[in-house]
């Protein structure tokens, strides 16, 4: 188990495997009964394979895939809310925990440092949310189910993405907050007129809406899928040697870099810090998550907001199952 004795260790979250006769890895999220939710120690445990996969002569190739009916719904939320609190955890996100670095006393609440200082940490690569930005091998994910937040953050920044018919694409956070840190890529990747509709409206993309915004380079039924994603591997594995790999994902990372990628990750840091400055409409309370809404735990609020909603728009498959409700 984990420090804090009720989640499960990075490990177990976090599975890796390689075929150094096919040169495809596979990196699987193993936690299905949270809807495959990171913890920070996972997603660090996430940059570091993917960081030792660039180095490895073994890997030319790695697919990206989660356990059970979806990919995933986002980080764990509960457990960064936590981390508000309880500055260990902030210092463990931040590998300063264990580093020989001394005593490290992290910025106190109230300060602009205590929400900024978390925020720009996830620009950097090491941080487990843009690793695949600078990964020098393939990456493919395989979409499926519910791809949001954290994990829509992996389909955007991987090279290829093989999807089901039934998965869902977006981030729960243009509901309740607003921004999103990887919002500049999903502008490049999908398009502005499109990614302004999914930030306005806080409402999910199809599969079909994704392929048509060039988000997704196939959308194949739910049975298909492993199959597809195993053929599309294949296929990149035995294109051109791993030098060749290696240049190409220079290239495309040099292009990205010059349409701005990590400086739209260190501006959505920005923004996202100023949060607490938002006032509500209705009472004008400030703050970027309601004490409501964590007393009512993150899902069933995300849940009663899905209600004002039309059916099609809502974030839960259950919910768009549903009538709409004045």
């Amino acid at each position: 188990m984990s420090d804090n004795g009720s989640r499960p260790k990075p490990e177990e979250l976090i599975l890796y495997e390689k075929d150094p006769r096919t040169k495809i890895a596979t990196i699987t999220f193993n936690r299905p009964e949270f809807l495959n939710a990171p913890t920070s120690a996972a997603r660090l445990r996430y940059a570091d394979l993917l960081r030792a996969a660039t180095v490895d002569n073994d890997v030319k190739v790695v697919v990206i895939r989660g356990v059970g009916d979806n990919l995933g719904s986002g980080a764990d939320l509960p457990e960064f809310m936590e981390g508000n609190d309880n500055t260990d955890l902030r210092l463990a996100e931040l590998r300063l925990e264990d580093e020989g670095v001394g005593e490290v006393s992290y910025p106190p609440k109230g300060s602009f440092r205590h929400g900024a200082t978390i925020s720009a940490w996830y620009a950097n690569v090491l941080a487990g949310n843009r690793p695949l930005q600078e990964l020098k091998k393939i990456s493919i994910v395989e979409a499926k189910g519910y791809c949001y937040g954290w994990h829509f953050y992996q389909c955007a920044d991987a090279d290829l993405v093989i999807s089901s018919d039934d998965a869902l694409f977006g981030h729960p956070s243009f509901r309740y907050y607003g921004w999103g840190p990887r919002m500049w890529t999903w502008v490049q990747m999908m398009g502005l007129r499109k990614f302004q509709e999914m930030v306005f409206t806080g409402r999910p993309f199809t599969a079909a809406e994704m392929y048509d915004c060039n988000f997704l380079n196939k959308v194949v039924t739910r049975d298909q899928l492993e199959a597809e994603v195993d053929k599309y591997a294949r296929a990149c594995a035995r294109n051109r040697p791993v030098d060749t790999v290696f240049q190409q994902k220079v290239f495309f990372e040099v292009y990205k870099q010059h349409q701005g990628e990590y400086m739209g990750s260190l501006l959505s840091a920005w923004l996202e810090t100023m949060g607490p400055q938002m006032r509500d409409d209705v009472d004008g309370r400030r703050g970027e998550l309601s004490k409501e809404m964590m007393d009512a735990g993150v899902n069933n609020a995300v849940k009663g907001n899905d209600d004002r909603f039309p059916p099609e728009w809502r974030l839960s498959r259950s919910g768009r199952e549903k009538p709409a409700t004045d």
